[in-house]
């Protein structure tokens, strides 16, 4: 578990931070325990750094949040009133690429039993709607396993031909088939050693289920072609969207490989069902997909009111793609409530000039244009600084300008643009 080392200060002035940050998974570090490799040091501003280890600044006065760049700590300052947000952008500064992201308690419930689930050599189906991270869940599992060092393989058995899915399961031998002019190892033996994660389950087909139980019954497997089974060594982890219970009393999921795969089941939630993850995970997703811009956008009181309000069909996937859209529009360091842009508007009609619906397209450039405008004012006219704020290439912004020129919107004449590079 990595652990983080808060200074006296940090303790006294952000109890919340920190007391986030255990219930979370994070080992709270004393003066008296010696550091391992990958734990972080947080101490407040003014305070001497621990150097090389890695730090993180906390401080009190305008929200920032800098990652760490080129060897420098990384630095977070946050008031009360932005303690949603803030404690998010903590975490994810905090936490490696593999750490899950979580706030709401019923979350950090499920994250704190896949952790123990994971020291258990028992196959795991964790059933839930598109979009609520199975996956996430899942790599949790496999990182917090004696497997950790073994391989992670994905598959998604809905993406997969059903005429090759056996192949490409089980492997195969050369000759076995029509285009087999080499041997393949299958899915099941690439993950020796590691995980299997067996997502959208419910769509195997059922001819097929018969020979995945006696892969999970027996730990062997018979590639296409061959006579002699090869043992494996792997955990298996299934993830459904649909209600396997309701698949199987229809006939079309096998009852006895349901009770093999469900050892021990999980749940995800919608996201509309535990809004206290959305701060946290609008947070991570803002460091994401910031890039190298200067400064990290914050978003204001306004902005994270919409977003937990909002009731998000599209969970989080749909999450990262307004996240993604609001980091495109806000040219300088605040995500406004004007910035988000849902896929699905909660007000379903909106009037154009033309007494034309506005589709989602039209919001988004009406949105876009509205964000280079400023920024060009901004930047005095510079082509190369608005493009370097806005995190797109200077032939990007042109394309923009001229495609704002031929709805007869002269974005570029009003700002200025074509007197200064």
């Amino acid at each position: 578990m990595r652990s983080i080392f808060p200074s006296a200060a940090v303790t006294a002035r952000k109890y919340a931070l920190v007391s986030s940050l255990r219930a979370q998974g994070f080992g709270i570090g004393t003066a008296d325990a010696a550091p391992a490799a990958g734990d972080i040091f947080l101490v407040a501003e003014g305070e001497a750094i621990a150097a090389p280890a890695r730090t993180v600044v906390i401080a009190e006065d305008h929200r920032t949040v800098l990652p760490s760049r080129d060897g420098s700590p990384a630095r977070i300052a946050f008031g009360p009133a932005d303690a949603a947000i803030g404690n998010g952008f903590a975490r994810a500064l905090l936490a490696g690429p593999g750490t899950p992201t979580a706030a709401d308690p019923e979350s950090l419930a499920l994250f704190a039993l896949a952790e123990r689930v994971a020291q258990a050599e028992i196959t795991v189906l964790i059933n839930g709607p598109t979009g609520t991270g199975k996956e996430v869940l899942a790599r949790a599992i496999h990182n917090n396993s004696p497997r950790k060092d073994g391989p992670f393989v994905a598959i998604n058995c809905a993406a997969l031909p059903e005429s090759m899915l056996e192949a490409l399961l089980f492997g195969h031998q050369k000759g076995a088939f029509t285009g087999a002019s080499s041997g393949g190892e299958g899915f099941f033996r690439a993950a020796n050693g590691g995980t299997l994660l067996l997502d959208e389950i419910a769509e195997m087909p059922i001819q097929l289920q018969a020979k995945l139980l006696r892969a999970l019954q027996e730990r062997e497997v018979v590639p296409i072609g061959a006579s002699v089974p090869q043992s494996i060594d792997v955990r298996v982890i299934a993830c459904a969207n649909r209600d396997l219970q309701g698949e199987v009393a229809a006939g079309r999921f096998r009852a006895d490989l349901y009770y093999r795969l469900s050892v021990f089941p999980l749940m995800t939630k919608p996201l509309s069902q535990r809004r206290q993850d959305i701060p946290a995970l609008a947070a991570t997703m803002i460091l994401r997909h910031a890039g190298n811009r200067q400064v990290v956008p914050w978003p204001d009181a306004e902005a994270v009111e919409m977003l937990v309000g909002h009731d998000w069909p599209g969970n989080v996937r749909e999450l990262e793609n307004v996240i993604q859209r609001a980091l495109l529009f806000a040219a300088g360091d605040t995500i406004h409530a004007s910035h988000i842009v849902f896929d699905r508007p909660a007000a379903p009609v909106f009037e154009r000039a033309d007494d034309q619906l506005a589709t989602l397209g039209n919001i988004v450039q009406s949105s876009e244009f509205a964000a280079i405008r400023d920024t060009l004012r901004a930047c005095g006219g510079s082509r190369i600084e608005t493009a370097r704020r806005l995190g797109i290439s200077e032939r990007t912004l042109r394309y923009r300008l001229a495609e704002a020129r031929e709805q007869g919107e002269d974005i570029g004449a009003a700002t200025g643009w074509a007197a200064t590079a």
